[in-house]
């Protein structure tokens, strides 16, 4: 006789003696059956961001990741921790100290466009469809960002996604290059096309993060140590009286203006033929 007590297990039961005997040693020596499992089976969005959220220490451990949301490609910037700051730049570069995020972000893979924000800015630097919307406020940038339910990167998270946890000086690693950026010499006094120079991008897949234009962020500008929580990423409303920092140099700088610790500023009403952005936003 059969009696089943579950999926896979079968207890053989049966009446005489010797009968008895051989049906428990055949028993006893049988191979269990093979439980079926489920396997989950990750989308590649679902991998991505289960590497993210693990972290990385060194820029080589990442492979880049790239979404589209609404149409417009972002970058996935991993958690981890990096040095900000130099002790080869600028006072305002000084005190080097360590920054460390928890969670991973998003970062626009380009600079926002002309075609994006839907007009040209100063005509003459930048007046093709695909060249990065200059001359913009950063009220101008804020809103269109808010306006992509996004927002600006902050300082850190724009220095983080240049240089990465292997605290590289540019985007592409140690060593300067005047043919990884659109800079001084070689840009013909104006900007390029988004992403045209593919060997400038930086270990998460973010283009032009030296040179083009610089971009606004959505911190104001103070000394470091960098605190995020003093105040400098907080709200400030529709205060003209503050400043905010600026990164990553534009078509008109070189070398040290193009490192990515390098730092600049605004007041928020400020406009210039080499000043743009680009949005991020947190994980979700």
């Amino acid at each position: 006789m059969l009696l089943l007590l579950g999926m896979g297990a079968v207890l053989l039961l049966s009446s005489g003696g010797e009968n008895d005997a051989a049906e428990d040693a055949r028993a006893e020596s049988a191979t269990p059956t093979a439980t079926p499992t489920n396997t989950l089976t990750l989308t590649p969005l679902e991998a991505a961001l289960q590497r993210a959220q693990a972290g990385v220490t060194r820029n080589a451990d990442w492979e880049p990741f790239v979404q589209e949301f609404d149409g417009v490609e972002m970058v996935l910037v991993p958690a981890g921790c990096f040095m900000m700051g130099s002790e080869n730049g600028d006072d305002d570069e000084t005190p080097v100290h360590e920054q460390c995020f928890d969670e991973p972000f998003w970062v626009d893979r380009y600079e926002v466009t002309n075609e994006q924000y839907g007009s040209i800015g100063c005509e003459q630097w930048s007046s093709e469809p695909d060249q990065p919307r200059n001359c913009i406020t950063w009220f101008e940038a804020r809103d269109f960002c808010e306006q992509r339910r996004m927002r600006l990167p902050t300082e850190r998270e724009w220095e983080y996604t240049a240089r990465g946890p292997s605290n590289w000086v540019y985007p592409w690693g140690d060593d300067w290059d005047g043919a990884n950026a659109v800079e001084s010499g070689n840009s013909g006094n104006q900007t390029a096309e988004v992403g045209s120079i593919r060997s400038g991008v930086s270990w998460v897949g973010a283009m032009d993060l030296s040179g083009n234009v610089w971009e606004w962020t959505k911190s104001v500008y103070e000394n470091y140590p960098y605190g995020p929580d003093d105040g400098r990423e907080a709200d400030q409303g529709g205060s003209t009286d503050v400043r905010y920092v600026m990164r990553g140099g534009s078509f008109h700088n070189s070398t040290l203006n193009l490192r990515a610790a390098n730092r600049s500023w605004g007041n928020p009403y400020f406009e210039y033929y080499g000043l743009g952005w680009r949005c991020a936003r947190s994980l979700e």
